[in-house]
């Protein structure tokens, strides 16, 4: 093992192309630690080391929309800075929040993004639609603060009486509105917005004090946790939090990025299926994906989207069923075979895929040992393994993880080119 000191940016690199994009990707990081890993005939480079900063909120606030095992915009914008170009197709699978379609927009290239669940393009597609401040306002007026008929849903554990009016008027308005074949731009953001703020643990969000904004605790669950904290839900005004949340997402935009954002929206592409079919993307379009597949049963999706669902009039168990979240790495390895000859189809030649795994299992599995002959398989060059190691962030630790043991904080970087 030796420190590795990279000297060139990516203009001046001259060594063959495989090499070339990992030091391409490396060009600006310093104190890197360069390893080999066994792999076929001939090691790999693995690079560790802090490729980005572990400080939290670095990025466009855009991204300030919580989902469970989301990674940070920073490791979307390490690829496509130094592995694209403006107006470069840029691929994500395994969509969840959009980070990778988002900040590959803010960046003046052009989205695709594929999610089973439909969640995920409700939460992304929005936001290469900023509104402007008036028109917000205007058409919240417009909504009804109460007025739905029950549905069945016990929700007072969660919000005040006069918040779950406005908040199941509002459920109601939206829901009426897609049915009508009127909904539009404004009503996407505004649901958007508010699926972010149905529970949290500050008084930003609709409901009483709960468990972080990634996760939605069960019914039961929450009742147990007010009556421990002796907490009874406080009124919170939902039109005056959506507008609140969307200047917070709004601000520092500059006027190229919106221009940027436009651009992408005119051919972006959110799809909602089967990562391993996408036959709405042609064959060799796509010069990157940047992705992180479920890890095997670490995340419960359903579980935490359940009042989401509910919100956008969704089938929380459906959506769970569809997702992979396979027990074994043999049985997640067979539907990620799958997917990698996917895109392997789509991608163009000399393009590449960034596959981000992490240490499940508390380091006992590591993925990217399954993903290598994988991507291999497909067709691809294997390139190597990035291994970005920093602290944990404040969220994380709430789910008293230690540092770099779990995936989610641990980014484990598989990189593929595609001759």
């Amino acid at each position: 093992m030796q420190n590795w000191e990279p000297q060139r940016t990516l203009p001046l690199l001259m060594e063959e192309a495989l090499n070339a994009s990992l030091e391409a990707l490396s060009a600006h990081a310093g104190g890197l630690v360069r390893e080999e890993l066994p792999f076929r005939d001939t090691p790999l480079p693995l690079l560790r080391g802090e490729f980005w900063t572990s400080m939290q909120r670095q990025a466009s606030n855009l991204h300030e929309i919580s989902y469970r095992a989301c990674y940070k915009p920073q490791l979307p914008r390490l690829f496509i800075e130094r592995l694209t170009e403006p107006g470069d197709l840029v691929y994500d699978p395994f969509s969840g929040r959009g980070t990778t379609a988002v900040e590959a927009a803010l960046l003046g290239r052009r989205v695709a993004a594929n999610d089973v669940n439909p969640l995920s393009r409700m939460l992304a597609e929005p936001r290469l639609s900023p509104p402007e401040s008036l028109a917000l306002a205007k058409r919240l007026k417009e909504i009804p603060l109460a007025g739905a008929a029950p549905d069945g849903t016990a929700l007072d554990m969660f919000y005040h009486p006069d918040t779950e009016a406005e908040l199941r008027a509002l459920r109601a308005y939206l829901m009426e509105r897609e049915a009508s074949g009127a909904f539009d731009e404004l009503d996407a953001w505004i649901r958007m917005v508010a699926t972010n703020r149905l529970t949290g643990h500050s008084p930003g969000f609709f409901s009483v004090y709960t468990l972080p904004p990634n996760q939605a605790v069960s019914a039961e669950k929450q009742r147990v946790l007010n009556e421990r904290r002796n907490q009874v839900p406080p009124y919170r005004n939902v039109h005056e939090l959506i507008i609140k949340k969307s200047r917070q997402l709004l601000k520092g935009l500059t006027e190229t990025e919106c221009g940027n954002l436009g651009a992408a929206r005119r051919d972006a592409r959110f799809l909602t299926g089967d990562a391993r079919r996408v036959p709405t993307l042609p064959d060799n379009a796509v010069a990157l994906t940047v992705t992180s597949p479920p890890f095997l049963d670490v995340v419960q999706y359903a579980k935490d989207n359940w009042l989401r669902c509910w919100f956008c009039g969704l089938d929380a168990e459906v959506i769970g069923r569809g997702i992979t979240m396979s027990r074994t790495v043999a049985a997640w390895s067979e539907v990620m075979g799958e997917v990698f000859r996917e895109l392997h189809r789509i991608t163009r030649p000399g393009g590449h895929v960034a596959f981000e795994v992490g240490e499940v299992r508390q380091g006992q599995v590591r993925l990217e040992e399954a993903v290598l002959p994988l991507g291999h398989q497909a067709g691809f060059e294997a390139l190597g393994v990035l291994v970005n190691e920093q602290d944990f962030t404040k969220t994380a630790n709430i789910w008293g993880v230690s540092n770099n043991t779990h995936g989610t904080n641990s980014n484990r970087i598989v990189v593929f080119r595609k001759q």
